[in-house]
């Protein structure tokens, strides 16, 4: 996108944003906005209509979206993400599928379900919280364990029961609402249930494995893309946050409410922390570039660079949620107000930190 886009968007998102809470889903005018751009598409091949875009570009993206405004960015990455198994589908089943330019994934990263072979395919029954965009999404996504006929686990060569994730339609599922947080409440992250839901054999599919398309990228490993993922979108809270504290502190320090000297440890303290996650940010798109790097030239990924990956989004992350709190406190009751941006952001920052992949920094 160039500069003149770019601001264009920001600019719809930032007036709509207030109001997409209020809804409780992102506004129409945002919604039309990602369809234009192809956010729900991003890593969707250009065979199936989608923006083809690469996971490096597609992090900065995030970055960018959820600076703007958090629901969005936390929409856009779970929706997303979950069209990233579009490189793992059966081809006929994917064209049936994105054939609709307003095509969107939810679903739940949880194996809330059970399966049962059938003769033509599965009869599908379960729960799944958390499905963030439920409410525009058209596809869900969701984990089941295999059963037998008789109700008994199906187990691989390891003794251990076999997982299978399927493709679930909008009008089989039924919308459980429960989303019912402070924070990303735009997300409309709620559950969905299927009752005795019968599939075919060609809606499931494994992640990682039985590639479908030959294209680049489909390959990097779920765990750190999900990682990575998740920690551009507090980055990019967090960034919104920091100009909003500078903006509130500098507002109220116009009115001569502070002296001369807390007024300099604020501003060494702001630029303490802005250095803190600049310098991190610089680190983990160093980790990842490398890690992307040597799977386009070798096809694989070594373990090291893996970890090193998984560590700075963790170590990301909890700095992210960390500075947030120390910079809290000089934002005045604006920053408490319930309805305000600074607080909106605040709560979307705290929010995104309760997600269970990065709760602990040491892994």
């Amino acid at each position: 996108m160039d500069d003149t886009l770019t601001l264009n968007w920001q600019e719809k998102v930032a007036k709509y944003a207030a109001l997409s809470e209020e809804m409780g889903k992102l506004h129409p005018e945002i919604l039309a906005l990602a369809y234009q751009e192809n956010w729900f598409k991003l890593f969707v091949p250009e065979v199936y209509g989608g923006a083809n875009k690469k996971l490096p570009e597609i992090l900065r993206l995030e970055e960018q979206l959820a600076e703007a405004d958090g629901s969005l960015g936390w929409t856009v990455t779970l929706c997303t993400g979950a069209g990233w198994f579009a490189g793992f589908l059966d081809p006929e089943l994917a064209i049936e599928i994105f054939a609709d330019r307003e095509v969107c994934f939810a679903g739940s990263g949880a194996v809330g379900g059970e399966a049962i072979k059938t003769e033509t395919g599965y009869r599908i029954n379960g729960q799944w919280n958390y499905a963030s965009g439920a409410l525009h999404a058209t596809v869900f996504t969701a984990n089941c364990f295999l059963k037998d006929e008789n109700g008994n686990d199906i187990l691989d060569e390891k003794d251990e029961p076999v997982i299978k994730s399927f493709i679930l339609k909008k009008a089989e599922v039924h919308i459980l609402p429960g989303w019912s947080y402070f924070g990303l409440i735009a997300t409309g992250s709620h559950a969905f249930e299927v009752k005795n839901l019968e599939v075919p054999e060609n809606r499931t599919f494994t992640i990682n494995e039985g590639i479908q398309l030959t294209d680049s990228g489909f390959d990097y490993p779920f765990l750190q893309l999900a990682e990575t993922t998740l920690a551009v979108n507090s980055l990019g809270m967090t960034n919104h946050f920091i100009r909003l504290v500078e903006k509130s502190f500098h507002a109220r320090s116009s009115m001569k409410r502070f002296t001369e000297a807390q007024i300099r440890f604020f501003t060494a303290e702001l630029n303490r922390c802005k250095n803190e996650v600049q310098t991190l940010r610089e680190q983990f798109f160093t980790a990842f570039d490398k890690s992307w790097m040597e799977l386009m030239d070798n096809g694989q990924i070594s373990d090291v660079k893996l970890v090193k990956v998984s560590a700075i989004s963790r170590k990301l992350a909890h700095t992210c949620w960390r500075i947030a709190g120390i910079l809290f406190p000089y934002c005045g009751l604006e920053a408490a107000k319930k309805g305000s941006e600074i607080n909106r952001v605040w709560r979307d920052i705290h929010t995104a930190s309760q997600h269970g992949l990065l709760t602990f920094e040491v892994f």
